[in-house]
């Protein structure tokens, strides 16, 4: 871009042409496909393992294992418990001048069935959950839900479940109260119309024949032993997830958005993938960092604050020319890191928690939040103006369209991710991403220009930081 007015302020659809388009069109379509398959961080990291071993990728565990030695164009991963992936492409330059890290996060808000989910009341079968992040628990209520997750028996041997995204799959749902019967519902604060212990979730109303007790649940849980092998006391070692059903959607007459379940932040990890399967040679050794439970503060063993990156760093530092730890610290302090996390897109229906200057719209392409937080900037990381500085003369070079944005108004509200987790390492980190409408909803809406700009933005970093 030739100056700042450009650069921050124009619709970039206009700078495509038809080809161009088309491109765009090409790389959502596939991006789509991925949001349709990936509901759960345990189903990202495996496709992204599928995708990252057919672009050359090769698993650290077994370099380790046969003690072999790392060379400059090597790419490799190491996969954290199947919930969370770091991504290297090995550099030129000695590891103590630091990395260059795309790090984004794979889960997004959801509801989890408790551990002793399935009970019966009133003929009706229905399974207890417990919401995951931040979430308006009204907006989950009549949509048609899916079942995704994990069945872990004693045995060790794991069971995949996936009901409601098949055609001639059923699906489940949390019923409403009828508008008649509803008048002190309607009176009710909306954070208190449904509450979360009445996030149940129907699935069934047909007894099992022949069973004289809690006949439906008996009925369900015959149709999972049948389909499933696993009994009722299995949910105790159950990862299952509540998520919408259903596919990822081209939104708008034009096309020009797409519509999914989880854009948050997945639309952020997708383009960061993408982005380093278009890198070969580099200069400094390239990240793309994917990890959990940021939506409930980075916590666990396979969120940021686990210790799982700094020691994967640290094996990669021994293959690729002998560890230290000064060599670590120091890799770790030189590094460069764009946390990549989605913003809140200016929405005309709802203007007043914006202000206007400092919002992201679509169609603007990548967005840069110098700082999150709450109130005075609690909890974020404030990027430096010399960081940013370098940051617009890369994206500039590489004719990548920016915007910078805050989350709402001063004191309206607030948020936060990864970012300052890997600042506390002493390296230069900032917020980027994808702006979104819906953020944190069932079903969240971007704009497909943003996202295709946004992995332009990803790789022309990973080329020049």
């Amino acid at each position: 871009m030739k100056n700042d007015k450009k650069e921050l302020c124009k619709n970039i659809w206009n700078k495509y042409n038809a080809k161009q388009v088309k491109d765009i069109f090409k790389f959502c379509d596939e991006y789509k496909d991925f949001m349709s398959k990936c509901k759960t961080e345990r189903e990202c990291i495996k496709e992204v393992i599928r995708l990252a071993k057919a672009e050359g990728y090769m698993d650290i565990e077994e370099i380790i294992s046969e003690n072999k030695k790392l060379q400059p164009g090597d790419k490799v991963y190491s996969n954290n418990k199947g919930k969370a992936i770091a991504l290297f492409i090995i550099g030129n330059e000695p590891m103590e001048k630091g990395l260059k890290i795309l790090g984004a996060h794979v889960d997004s808000p959801r509801l989890d069935l408790k551990q002793n989910p399935l009970y019966e009341d009133s003929e009706l079968a229905l399974l207890d959950t417990h919401y995951y992040g931040g979430i308006k628990k009204y907006q989950w209520v009549t949509l048609p839900l899916a079942l995704h997750g994990v069945v872990a028996k004693k045995d060790g041997s794991l069971i995949d479940i996936t009901i409601g995204e098949e055609e001639n799959d059923p699906v489940v749902g949390i019923s409403d109260l009828l508008i008649h019967l509803a008048g002190d519902q309607m009176g009710k604060k909306a954070d208190k119309v449904v509450e979360g212990e009445d996030l149940n979730v129907l699935v069934g109303s047909m007894p099992l024949k022949g069973s004289d007790k809690k006949s439906v649940k008996a009925n369900i849980l015959k149709i999972l032993k049948d389909k499933y092998d696993f009994d009722e006391e299995d949910f105790l070692s159950a990862e299952i997830e509540i998520v919408p059903a259903g596919k990822a959607r081209d939104y708008g007459l034009d096309r020009s958005m797409v519509m999914a379940y989880g854009h948050d932040d997945r639309v952020c990890s997708y383009t960061s993938l993408m982005a380093m399967f278009q890198i070969q040679d580099v200069d400094k050794t390239c990240c793309c960092l994917l990890v959990d439970k940021e939506e409930v503060g980075s916590i666990g063993a396979t969120g940021m604050h686990s210790r799982f990156f700094e020691n994967i760093v640290a094996e990669i530092i021994d293959k690729v020319e002998g560890y230290n730890d000064l060599k670590l610290r120091r890799c770790l302090t030189n590094s460069k890191m764009l946390s990549s996390d989605v913003s809140a897109a200016f929405d005309p229906n709802y203007p007043s928690v914006m202000e206007k200057k400092n919002a992201a719209f679509f169609g603007r392409g990548m967005v840069f939040n110098k700082y999150t937080g709450a109130r005075g900037k609690s909890g974020s990381n404030d990027a430096s103006a010399e960081y940013m500085a370098e940051l617009r003369n890369i994206m500039e070079k590489h004719d990548v369209s920016i915007q910078t944005a805050e989350l709402g108004k001063v004191d309206q509200g607030g948020g936060g991710t990864i970012a300052y987790i890997l600042a506390q390492y002493n390296m230069e980190v900032i917020d980027c991403g994808v702006a979104l409408h819906n953020m944190h909803s069932p079903w969240e809406v971007a704009s497909k220009v943003d996202i295709y700009e946004t992995m332009k933005g990803y790789k022309a970093f990973l080329i020049e930081a």
